[in-house]
């Protein structure tokens, strides 16, 4: 039976914990492809595209994620805009957004996308927490030191940990249950 399966990002850290979390029940390789990004509010509909897109161009099974981070008083902003929106304001920028606001409830969402010649199938997880009103932890990297789980930001929980839990995770474990029941069921 043949799991191969390949990660389309242009992160080697990110192919490095997928393929870890796999942990050899599946095959996995890392390729890097600049796929245009989907503008888009739904986070699924921009995995399901960079998937549709990265299928065309290798043709072999894949996955791909997006990630959105959501905060409640400030009506889903970022979203899935996260990444422009560290790059632009960071941290900091985010904190004095928050400077007063009582609802500090926050949560990622990430969403992966298989492609195969089968179809699109797409997979998420959630992690709520709350916004901190500083910075704390030296680990992680991102949002981590301003996002909160069980009273410890991202930065404050070790790897290992912060993996086990992760949105990135939950969706990986929705993805890989469904694919290994699958791709089980078609070898007889």
């Amino acid at each position: 039976m043949s799991r191969n399966l390949t990660v389309v990002t242009s992160n080697t850290h990110k192919a490095r914990e997928v393929a870890a979390f796999f942990g050899g029940t599946i095959d996995v390789r890392h390729v890097a492809l600049d796929i245009p990004e989907l503008r888009s509010d739904d986070v699924k509909e921009i995995s399901r595209e960079k998937a549709r897109y990265a299928y065309e161009h290798l043709h072999v099974p894949l996955i791909v994620d997006d990630t959105e981070f959501s905060i409640d008083a400030l009506n889903g902003f970022p979203g899935p805009y996260a990444a422009y929106v560290l790059k632009s304001i960071g941290n900091a920028g985010i904190l004095r957004l928050m400077e007063g606001v009582p609802d500090r409830n926050a949560r990622f969402t990430t969403a992966i996308a298989f492609a195969d010649e089968t179809g699109i199938f797409v997979f998420s997880g959630t992690l709520g927490g709350r916004i901190i009103k500083a910075s704390r932890g030296t680990g992680g990297f991102g949002y981590d030191p301003i996002f909160e789980v069980d009273e410890k930001t991202l930065a404050e929980i070790p790897l290992e940990e912060k993996s086990a839990i992760s949105h990135r995770a939950r969706a990986l474990t929705a993805f890989r249950d469904w694919f290994i029941n699958t791709h089980s069921a078609d070898t007889g």
